[in-house]
């Protein structure tokens, strides 16, 4: 969001589209990651993703400066995990944009691994596709380069499959882009609730209002330690940070200045990589009515903030068809809401049994047919082991799969490529204890370990037109 800002006060400022050019051309594209592409739905849907690189956004390793300005290190660790990620809607008339956060650690189905942390989309399908190209001969540099590309598909198909919306184009930043982008405005002005000094993220502040330089703004934006909930209270910070970061890019100060503006272009062509099928310079023609501020920041409901899995890792439970009412809503999607007014008797259903539960894909097929569904194919699933139950379709947006999933106690809709439009698929695994299961429920405890998790209240919507920053904790 800041990138596109940044290039659309090129614009308004008078340096004309000429500079933007220069601004675009100097940015990494990447091609092939199975996005949307398109605008069926009226909108431009963008991916935004921050992650935990050791290089710049074209490949070149961080300097030790760099590196230490950044409390990154340089133990090779890095550019595996995603901590950032926020799902960007722009309607088509480019008057507004509604930006949504999604936790790092929600619990979540990574195609072709099962279910992990969303940030580990990336990085761990990214390290499992790298080991075995090499393995069968790739060139490390081929292995790294088609790899990469894997993580970054991985991570798109989760967070549509998430939130029920199809990514039309991905953009991603390093941690280096949060320092240079922040000193390009001179500063970014925030204010918190209490003083805070934390060392792993680096974060020592006073309570009150202040400005930031770049290193500072990144340690504000990384502490989750020590904060009351974790890391929702930093997904506020970035989103406090973001929304004032637009604001002072947009601010005279910044507009006025030949020297700050270079800065921005900078920044940006060093730290930021977009799909190489983005129109960009047609898209920021659609943002002369941004330079208003009318950007709003949400976050997606969530279950429980301290769950556990049953290897004893700590995640964040979301329940996904709420966080798909959720996104809907928030967006502005009617079709989101319910089963968008399907009919059952002109939805044909396939079901299948992966759970090992004799009979359960026939219990359901009847439990659908009793709600005026129609059944095709019942039978044993043969496709590989699954580990969560859910409904598959061309589309996670399909009304028809909603509506299926719906019926089914709040199944998770997941987008399977190579189903025709208008197919249904629903596959059930040993946690199905929806309609035609033992237990009958229509709903699922996502708690874990056996406990009821008390849904956590969401964040307020934070403004990026306001005058001065949000306290925050």
């Amino acid at each position: 969001m800041a990138a596109a800002v940044a290039a659309l006060v090129l614009v308004v400022t008078g340096l004309g589209w000429h500079s933007v050019d220069q601004l675009v051309s100097s940015i990494e594209r990447i091609g092939n990651l199975g996005l949307g592409g398109g605008k069926s739905d009226g909108a431009t849907d963008i991916l935004m993703v921050g992650i935990d690189s050791r290089t710049d956004a074209h490949g070149n390793p961080l300097t030790q400066d760099e590196l230490a300005m950044l409390h990154a290190g340089d133990d090779g660790e890095g550019g595996l995990n995603t901590d950032t990620i926020v799902l960007i809607r722009v309607p088509n008339d480019g008057s507004s944009a509604t930006a949504i956060s999604i936790p790092r650690d929600s619990y979540v189905d990574i195609p072709g691994l099962g279910m992990g942390k969303i940030n580990s989309a990336f990085g761990v399908t990214k390290f499992t596709t790298q080991q075995k190209l090499i393995d069968q001969g790739v060139s490390p540099a081929e292995a790294d380069r088609r790899s990469t590309q894997a993580g970054r598909q991985a991570l798109v198909k989760s967070v549509a499959n998430l939130t029920g919306i199809t990514v039309d184009h991905y953009a991603e930043v390093g941690l280096l882009g949060f320092v240079l982008l922040t000193d390009a405005v001179g500063g970014v002005e925030v204010c918190l609730n209490n003083p805070v000094d934390e060392p792993l993220s680096g974060a020592d502040f006073p309570a009150g209002p202040q400005k930031l330089n770049g290193a500072q703004a990144l340690s504000f934006v990384r502490q989750r330690h020590e904060l009351p909930r974790g890391d929702i209270d930093r997904i506020v910070r970035q989103q406090v940070y973001m929304a004032q970061l637009v604001h002072q890019v947009l601010s005279a100060k910044v507009l006025t200045s030949p020297s700050r503006l270079q800065d921005l272009s900078n920044a940006v062509g060093r730290t930021v990589v977009l799909d190489d099928g983005w129109d960009v310079l047609g898209f920021l023609h659609e943002l002369q009515d941004l330079s208003g501020g009318q950007v709003k920041f949400e976050t997606i409901p969530v279950k429980d903030l301290n769950g556990w899995t049953d290897n004893g890792e700590s995640v964040v439970r979301v329940d996904p068809p709420a966080v798909q009412k959720f996104v809907a809503k928030a967006v502005g999607d009617d079709e989101g809401e319910g089963d968008g007014g399907i009919d059952p008797s002109m939805v044909t259903v396939d079901v299948y049994n992966a759970s090992g539960t004799g009979g359960l894909a026939g219990q359901a097929a009847q439990a659908l047919t009793a709600k005026g569904f129609r059944t095709g194919t019942v039978d044993n699933w043969i496709g590989g082991p699954v580990q969560s139950s859910r409904v598959l379709a061309a589309s996670a947006g399909s009304e028809k799969a909603r509506a299926v999933a719906q019926a089914l106690g709040g199944l998770p809709v997941m987008a399977e490529p190579g189903l025709p439009e208008g197919a249904v698929r629903v596959v059930l695994a040993s946690d199905y204890s929806g309609p035609g299961s033992a237990t009958g429920s229509s709903t699922f405890d996502f708690s874990g370990g056996g406990s009821t998790a008390t849904p956590v209240p969401p964040a307020p919507p934070i403004d990026a037109g306001t005058n001065g920053p949000k306290c925050v904790n």
